[in-house]
């Protein structure tokens, strides 16, 4: 099982660094996308399958998930060192660094990637104050989430099916989110679609708040405020682009010129995606590299913090 870090100022990527993780070929990523009613609440639904015994890897920092584990449990390693368990069910809140997982397999996953608003109004909770967490996903929905997993584990029909009624939960919980948050929400994204680095001196105007307002607003909808949510997505963004086999060794140049040295750039990779550069890009995270590269964006198209001019 993997361990927490040593120390406060190191990610829990760090004890990764030196663990043989889970081979590519074991794990199978699908991506099944949400009905035009529930795209603006849901980026994406997935399935995951790996048939190994011991799966060891990594989840890059996300916005949160509603997961369904049909097969496996495991461990999930946060950032400052708390661990804790899988639920069938559960919520992985907002996170704002890498999470490893050590899961005991054959695994199984059925979940939706909640876009900042689907979180708002299916949770109802604040982004911020409960950051880096596993929730039991009753302790959220009540009964609406009780035997789910099981629910959904007896649907014979395969994946798609299952997401389906996953899809259909999601759909009857969803509550309104004030409109004029939603706009706010809808300006940060914008915002951060814009630009790799966008200053956060213009947000304000954009969001048409004052810069306290958009701050708070912020981390209630995206967990951090709009500085630290702006190097996050440039670290997944820029990942993403620097694993691509179509991206230019001119374009890899600008990529590696948003930071200020190769020091800053290792630092930003090892915190939202828990390893360093070099070994995302070796293959050697498969769950990591599946859920951070380009075919993601790709294929998913999120309707936020989409890659400039892509």
């Amino acid at each position: 099982m993997l361990h927490p870090p040593a120390t406060e100022d190191e990610d829990a990527s760090a004890g990764a660094e030196q663990v043989e993780l889970t081979a590519s070929e074991q794990i199978r990523l699908e991506f099944i996308p949400p009905s035009e009613q529930l795209r603006p609440f849901v980026t994406t639904f997935y399935s995951l399958r790996c048939d190994e015994p011991e799966i060891l890897d990594c989840l890059p920092a996300a916005v949160g998930y509603l997961t369904l584990n049909l097969a496996g449990s495991g461990i999930l390693h946060f950032a400052d060192g708390r661990a804790e368990p899988s639920h069938d069910a559960m919520f992985l809140t907002p996170t704002t660094a890498a999470v490893r997982i050590a899961l005991q397999g054959p695994w199984h996953m059925i979940g939706a990637a909640l876009s900042p608003l689907g979180w708002a109004a299916l949770t109802g909770l604040h982004a911020g104050d409960v950051a880096d967490r596993v929730l039991p996903a009753s302790q959220v929905l009540g009964a609406a989430a009780n035997n789910l997993a099981a629910r959904i584990r007896s649907i014979a029909d395969g994946d798609a099916a299952r997401a389906a009624v996953l899809a259909d939960l999601i759909g009857d919980r969803l509550r309104p989110v004030k409109p004029r948050h939603v706009q706010v929400i809808d300006a940060i994204a914008n915002w951060l679609s814009s630009s790799f680095d966008p200053p956060v001196s213009i947000l304000p105007q954009q969001a048409n708040y004052s810069i306290r307002q958009v701050e708070r607003l912020c981390e209630r909808y995206f967990g951090v405020p709009p500085k630290q949510l702006a190097r996050k997505y440039r670290a997944l963004r820029v990942a993403a682009l620097l694993q691509a086999p179509d991206t230019s060794p001119e374009q890899v140049a600008a990529l590696k010129n948003l930071y200020f040295d190769q020091s800053h750039l290792i630092r930003d990779m090892r915190h939202y995606l828990g390893r360093t550069p070099n070994r995302i890009f070796d293959g050697s995270a498969p769950l990591l590299n599946a859920t951070s590269s380009m075919r993601g964006y790709r294929e998913v198209r999120p309707n936020f913090a989409r890659i400039p001019g892509d």
